[in-house]
């Protein structure tokens, strides 16, 4: 247990933090916080054209911040901060929602099972914790984007549209994100199939509310989404 400790924690310097936020400044404080009480402190906060105090926040505890002058979208965002991730000499990149959806304390689980099991991804699965309560809607919403994924990709997967995942820096470097929106989860499973890596899901706990409700996919997004990946392919 001892040396299964130690191999796990001496990743821990090479663990970054990616955090794509819009408008988060009620919140965003709160995951800073708790992501610093596991271990992890090299936090990179992309500030996707807030119009509120989320970058000033965010550069207050520490984190690096990245500005986008305007909103660019959660692709774009997530890809910025790994980009900067790299250039740090990141081993490890994880990315996690800035609005209290995810529980930084499972950042310790994905991180240790890309370790254990030599994965290049591991993917935060919200549908393979039974505990978690989670809105019809949203899981409408990712039965879609399973289906898109398998018919883009011929994966199966149990969360698509999962924010919250880790993976090695070598797969990072070979799996450049060009799609601004959130079809960017569906053109990282291309990534996995294209390269052959090895992707684990693992259960994380999730948590709703108003605000979380109010951002994210929708019906018009979705629709969108769906176009831009076909637009894609022709």
């Amino acid at each position: 247990m001892e040396t299964e400790a130690k191999t796990y924690h001496k990743y821990l310097d090479g663990v970054f933090i990616v955090m794509p936020a819009k408008d988060e400044a009620p919140r965003i404080a709160s995951v800073i916080k708790q992501t610093q009480m596991q271990g992890y402190c090299n936090i990179v906060v992309v500030n996707d054209g807030s119009e509120d105090d989320t970058a000033q926040i965010a550069e207050n505890l520490g984190a690096s911040v990245i500005n986008h002058p305007i909103n660019l979208g959660a692709g774009a965002a997530t890809q910025t901060g790994i980009d900067f991730a790299l250039t740090q000499d990141a081993k490890v990149i994880v990315t996690i929602d800035a609005d209290q959806q995810h529980f930084p304390d499972d950042i310790d689980l994905i991180v240790k099972r890309l370790v254990d099991k030599d994965a290049d991804i591991v993917i935060g699965s919200r549908f393979l914790n039974r505990d978690n309560k989670i809105p019809f809607i949203r899981i409408i919403y990712n039965k879609i984007g399973n289906l898109l994924t398998f018919m883009f990709t011929g994966m199966v997967v149990t969360d698509s549209q999962s924010g919250m995942k880790a993976f090695k820096a070598g797969f990072a470097e070979k799996s450049k994100l060009h799609a601004n929106g959130y079809e960017f989860c569906v053109e990282i499973f291309k990534h996995v199939h294209k390269n052959q890596s090895k992707m684990v899901e693992v259960p994380i706990k999730v948590s709703y509310h108003r605000d979380s409700m109010a951002k994210g996919q929708n019906f018009m997004s979705g629709v969108r989404m769906v176009g831009r990946m076909v637009k894609s392919i022709f």
